[in-house]
């Protein structure tokens, strides 16, 4: 029963995908998180605010889920469906598996086409972009969704259960909207973001090792360590170096986001253009990454479920 509703709810992510029209909690999330921003980011000690918001709404989801969890847990195939059901709303590896391809398709037609489908699953400005900033866009947050997406919501999983894992989602949720370091969001978005570097931390790691195994890349090591650090942020550098070393390609670069731009360091020097080809091959990397994750999760839960037993037993 404990291992079921992940085997159940990654399933269901591998055949749908992020349900575009059922509710979503990610979306509940997300209308929670502006409420709060657009309330309380005004005004002298934004800071503080915004670190007092980030902890309540992480809170608030972990005593909602687990609370939730317990009143229906005498009603087995009710606490079934509603588990397999938070596990398929928190992981997010078809989704924008897909989302990549589509837009390496959709920058082949026109470079209007290409712009449009990469603005939504990046938080950078699009207008101006072109076609090799787009495929690049595009990769460098398939590698840090593999982190985000998948390992990091499984790490949660097997260290907190349900409840972790949605949890988890609601601290990346808060640094995805408000964790940049632009004015608006420089102070009231700091805490949320230094949580989110935390709750990565050891995910991010874990992911790119993950990515060089299945590559069977192991001299690709190497060049992690060197490239990952470099990266803004503490974690998201790890996976895109990762991925820059399987590909043998350059990410990085400035970026446009909310109207500022944002100095990013290189990872990798072999600036070459991108093909379909590389898309593809990415994926695949991601999906055997996602597999590998599942049975390492299996693993390590029902080992420490048997510990379990076997102490109380004794």
């Amino acid at each position: 029963m404990t291992l079921l509703p992940l085997l159940i709810g990654w399933i269901l992510d591998r055949l749908f995908g992020d349900p575009e029209h059922l509710p979503h909690p990610i979306v509940w999330f997300g209308k929670a998180i502006s409420l709060f921003e657009h309330r309380y980011n005004k005004g002298k000690c934004l800071k503080l605010k915004g670190g007092v918001v980030a902890i309540i709404l992480i809170v608030a989801v972990f005593v909602l889920t687990a609370l939730t969890l317990r009143v229906i847990s005498p009603i087995w195939w009710l606490e079934l469906l509603v588990q397999s059901l938070m596990v398929f709303y928190c992981l997010a590896g078809t989704t924008l598996s897909r989302e990549v391809r589509m837009t390496f398709e959709a920058v082949d037609r026109s470079l209007e086409c290409g712009r449009k489908q990469v603005g939504r699953i990046v938080g950078r400005d699009t207008s101006d972009l072109s076609a090799q900033e787009i495929r690049t866009a595009a990769l460098e947050t398939l590698a840090e969704n593999l982190s985000d997406g998948v390992i990091a919501p499984l790490f949660w999983y097997v260290l907190l259960g349900v409840p972790g894992m949605l949890t988890y989602k609601m601290v990346n949720t808060l640094d995805s909207m408000i964790g940049y370091r632009t004015i608006r969001y420089r102070e009231f978005g700091c805490v949320a973001a230094r949580i989110d570097d935390i709750a990565n931390y050891i995910p991010a790691r874990i992911t790119a090792l993950l990515m060089i195994l299945v590559s069977g890349r192991m001299d690709r090591l190497r060049f992690v360590c060197e490239y990952g650090p470099r990266h803004a942020s503490p974690n998201s550098g790890y996976p895109e170096a990762a991925l820059a070393g399987i590909l043998d390609c350059r990410f990085g670069g400035p970026h446009d986001y909310f109207g500022e731009r944002v100095a990013k360091p290189f990872i990798g020097r072999n600036h070459r253009d991108f093909s379909m080809d590389d898309a593809v091959r990415a994926i695949g990397i991601n999906r055997s990454v996602e597999v590998v994750g599942i049975i390492l999760t299996i693993a390590v839960r029902w080992s420490v479920l048997s510990l379990t037993h076997m102490a109380v037993w004794l």
